[in-house]
């Protein structure tokens, strides 16, 4: 660490005597500073810092070397990573901030743990320690066992089911982070709970997808990271930034290393909904052929399928859209 000097404007004997009213003051002033040539008796030690109490004008000057001087003035550091002055407070968040090489923090709630340590992996970061847990009563505790104070922090946290369970589990967790003085908080969902119900089929229905961006935005995230949305709308409930990522380039590629023949491979829609991102697929794939299934709902979690007959090789690959 760079030093840094400490200059303290220096007065006469007398008049530091005259201004403390003792004859003690005095003496200990004029044997303080009798050691040092009258050109530079506005400076003094290190172990003379406690002894003046120092005027409004402190100069510090962290781009020189330790024992250094300017100007023929000696500079006295007080910065260095053995001993830090008391009243230099900030000088312990910046010790902090070098000894960390990143200020991007990962913390995973408890729906897909596996895939956050993954995530952190590839990013070649640990995981935040984090402590989660349930009350008899169902109720969910957080606590960030670790500094976010000015970090970028990150939330990995699908709300797959149990969606109630998961998301409850999300905005506690952004909760803690806003809390906890983090400079921003980003949540990473996967899978997003409730994107069904972007809009209403019915009369008197909810609309509970615009809910719950309305209540991640209000637990205090800056932004949302979400995969494959059930429908594109779904961005537009937030008042916050949505990065919208698609997880097509990875299934191409892994479709690559497989090594399948054109031929024998069929895209799949499952409904007319997900016809536009099957078709996407398809000329990935080299034009693969495209089949769509004609699926009718006849209430919630009951639906009906009408299957097609296609003249297909029997080495038949299907890729399923949901």
């Amino acid at each position: 660490m760079a030093a840094a000097s400490l200059t303290l404007p220096y007065t006469s004997s007398s008049s530091y005597a005259a201004g403390s009213g003792s004859a003690s003051s005095s003496a200990a002033a004029s044997s303080l500073f009798s050691s040092f040539p009258l050109s530079q008796r506005r400076f003094v030690s290190c172990d003379s810092r406690s002894r003046i109490q120092a005027p409004n004008s402190i100069k510090c000057d962290l781009s020189e070397p330790p024992f250094k001087s300017v100007n023929g003035k000696p500079i006295v550091p007080i910065l260095n990573e053995r001993n830090l002055p008391k009243f230099l407070e900030t000088a312990r968040m910046e010790k902090t901030i070098n000894r960390t090489s990143t200020r991007l923090k990962l913390f995973s709630g408890t729906a897909n743990p596996t895939l956050s340590q993954e995530i952190a992996w590839y990013m070649g970061l640990e995981l935040g320690n984090i402590n989660i847990k349930r009350f008899a009563d169902g109720e969910i505790y957080v606590q960030l066992r670790e500094s976010v104070r000015g970090c970028d922090v990150y939330l990995v946290q699908p709300t797959c089911p149990p969606a109630n369970e998961n998301l409850m589990e999300l905005l506690i967790m952004i909760d803690a982070c806003r809390r906890a003085s983090a400079k921003t908080i980003t949540a990473v969902i996967p899978y997003f709970g409730y994107a069904r119900a972007d809009r209403k089929t019915q009369g008197r229905e909810s609309i509970a997808a615009k809910l719950v961006a309305n209540l991640i935005t209000e637990a205090g995230a800056n932004r949302v990271l979400a995969c494959d949305l059930h429908s594109g709308q779904s961005m537009g409930y937030f008042d916050i930034p949505v990065d919208h990522v698609y997880a097509q380039p990875v299934i191409l590629d892994y479709l690559a290393s497989k090594r399948i023949n054109s031929q024998d491979l069929v895209v799949v829609s499952p409904d007319v909904g997900g016809v536009a991102r099957a078709r996407a697929f398809a000329k990935k794939l080299s034009d693969a052929p495209l089949a769509i299934v004609d699926k009718r709902r006849h209430g919630h979690n009951v639906a009906e399928v009408i299957l097609h007959e296609y003249s297909l090789t029997p080495s038949f690959f299907s890729l399923h859209l949901p």
